[in-house]
């Protein structure tokens, strides 16, 4: 008996049997795996940090990673990482570290925002022990830097952030001024402690300030291979033995005077 298969043709009758039949898709073979997607190191930053510096010498170095940089508020700084959102994330200090590496990298400089027309605004820098009759506002409590300097904007209270964080938000009708006397924060690159992605042990040594050709640079130029020695071109002839130094006998005459050599019949 002959049974048919798709496409016309026809072959021997064979053993029916319950396994299931691979299915080839309309032209008869199997479907090509999809190409893995490509690799990418992905970074977060809260605001206030300019990872810019980096990410150029990044680009400069390695070719074939791609980075995708995004800025996340300061309660998901972490979180990025415990979710996989991110590879590794800037944060601002202090963090739960619990199966992170955390590398503190600088301080920022504290600033204290007020209303437009307060009167901080007429000197440079104001010292914390000085504002203790000013009401703060809780920036967390607000939500977030953004929306806590709308509040200042209204005349509500001051509060402090990092000079970073108040230039970057930039609202309208406030005025900041350094601030001397007070806390200051941090901020550090934190990544999963259990990773061992050469890829981000890379991007760490960049942030770290090591070269292209730092030794402890996954990516660091291996050492060039030996070049082979040149054939010898100058026949099959038999090789000349290497040349030695003719020694001579000493001079006997070495440090006599002229004529002090006697003369006579041997």
């Amino acid at each position: 008996m002959l049974q048919g298969y798709p496409g016309g043709r026809y072959c021997e009758d064979v053993p029916t049997d319950n396994a299931p039949q691979t299915d080839t898709g309309p032209a008869g073979s199997a479907d090509p795996a999809e190409p893995d997607a490509p690799r990418a190191l992905r970074v977060a930053y809260v605001a206030g940090v300019t990872p810019g510096k980096w990410i150029r010498r990044w680009e400069e170095r390695v070719l074939d990673v791609p980075l995708q940089a995004f800025m996340s508020d300061d309660g998901a700084q972490v979180e990025v990482l415990r979710d996989g959102s991110a590879d590794l994330s800037f944060v601002r200090l202090p963090v739960e570290r619990e199966g992170l590496n955390v590398i503190p990298l600088y301080e920022e400089q504290p600033v204290v925002v007020a209303p437009k027309g307060h009167e901080i605004s007429v000197f440079e820098e104001v010292a914390f022990a000085d504002l203790e009759q000013e009401a703060f506002l809780d920036v967390t409590a607000l939500g977030g830097p953004e929306a806590a300097l709308q509040v200042v904007a209204t005349g509500a209270g001051l509060v402090i952030l990092p000079m970073s964080v108040a230039r970057h938000f930039n609202v309208k009708d406030t005025v900041a001024r350094r601030l001397t006397g007070a806390p200051v924060t941090a901020i550090a690159v934190a990544w999963p402690a259990d990773s061992t992605d050469e890829v981000i042990e890379e991007f760490i040594g960049i942030v770290r300030g090591r070269t292209a050709q730092s030794s402890r640079q996954p990516s660091a130029q291996p050492v060039k291979a030996k070049k082979e020695p040149k054939p010898d071109r100058r026949g099959s002839g038999a090789k000349k033995a290497p040349k030695v130094a003719q020694r001579y006998a000493p001079n006997p005459d070495k440090g006599r005077g002229k004529g002090s050599r006697k003369k006579g019949k041997r």
